[in-house]
């Protein structure tokens, strides 16, 4: 036991001083690097020199620091001219934004105003037109709600006529004639049984008495409530002239004012000796508006005017209303029909 012991202390013995060698055996290794250091500085630079390096490289350094402190500076410059810039463009942007936005405003405010005014005026006009159309429709189907006699009774009482057609005899510049004038007023100049009857005893009379005579046309055509009646009074006029006109060879003037259409202008309208028509007067056989929708074609606008029939030779003449009586008087001369007298019509 006593052995073993003395073998443990040993060994430790031994390991404490191989720890003591190892670590001078590492202090002189590194005195000896110190010592190979310095001689190869010392080789090298001088302690002089050294000096001077250390003072070289704290000026460099100092001047670096010097530059980047002027760099920040003239960088901090920069930026603040760079943000005032910016805000002194984004507050001219906003002042043109601004007045961009007020003149759109105003623009708008205006537009508004305008469209206002347009949709009131608008608004106004077609309650004007609602109203007007409303008013018409309710005349009309008024007047087709009352009964044809009435209607007459009615039309006869407004205008003091019988009818549509007042027939007389009379003298111009002392020439005896037979005249027919029409009115438009009496439901619109229309051709019933009482209108052809009237014309055709007028007719007549003229051809026993041997008269000149003249029809002044005013109408708007047959009368479509007396049906087949109206349509019949164009034929029997039609023979009725050809006994004044072929037979007993006796002159007729036909003096067409606006408007004269329909079975009118189809029968004595167009069948005088002489035409004469009065200016701008609309004389057609159907209406404008008629043609468009039963021929489906369009209509141009001028032909069914006294100056367009003129030029196509459907009239002789045109002739304004207060020139007819010296025209019609020239007229009855150069076909040799003279006064009897001095007095005139």
């Amino acid at each position: 036991m006593e052995e073993k012991r003395k073998n443990i202390e040993k060994e430790l013995l031994e390991e404490e001083l191989d720890l003591e060698e190892l670590n001078k055996m590492n202090e002189d290794k590194l005195d000896s690097d110190e010592e190979e250091v310095n001689k190869l500085i010392g080789k090298k630079y001088t302690r002089n020199e050294i000096e001077q390096l250390f003072l070289l490289a704290e000026i460099e350094s100092s001047g670096e620091i010097e530059e980047k402190e002027k760099n920040l500076a003239y960088d901090e410059d920069a930026n603040q001219n760079s943000k005032k810039s910016i805000k002194s463009t984004e507050s001219k942007e906003s002042q043109e934004s601004e007045e961009s936005t007020e003149s759109k405003e105003s623009e708008e405010s205006t537009e508004s105003k305008e469209s206002e005014e347009s949709t009131e005026s608008k608004e106004s006009e077609e309650s004007t037109e609602s109203k007007e159309s409303e008013e018409s429709t309710e005349s009309t189907e008024s007047e087709e709600d009352i009964p044809y006699m009435d209607k007459v009774d009615s039309y006869q009482r407004k205008t003091g006529l019988t009818d549509a057609v007042q027939t007389g005899i009379g003298q111009l510049d002392g020439i005896p004639v037979a005249l027919a004038v029409m009115d438009f007023e009496f439901i619109g100049g229309s051709m019933g049984s009482v209108v052809g009857e009237k014309i055709t005893r007028l007719i007549q009379y003229a051809t026993r008495k041997s008269l000149p005579l003249i029809i002044c046309c005013a109408s708007g055509g047959a009368r479509m409530q007396e049906g087949s009646f109206s349509l019949m009074q164009m034929g029997k006029i039609s023979s009725t002239l050809l006994n004044f006109q072929f037979h007993e060879n006796l002159f007729l003037v036909s003096l067409l004012t606006s408007p004269t259409t329909g079975g009118v202008t189809a029968s004595f309208g167009m069948l005088g000796d002489i035409i004469i028509g009065e200016p701008d007067a609309t004389i057609a056989f159907a209406g404008k508006r008629v043609i468009e929708e039963v021929m489906k074609i369009e209509v141009p606008e001028g032909v069914q005017e006294a100056e367009y029939l003129l030029e196509k030779g459907s009239l002789d003449s045109i002739v304004p209303r207060n020139l007819f009586k010296g025209v019609l008087s020239e007229l009855f001369a150069f076909h040799g029909i003279f006064h009897l007298n001095r007095g005139g019509l």
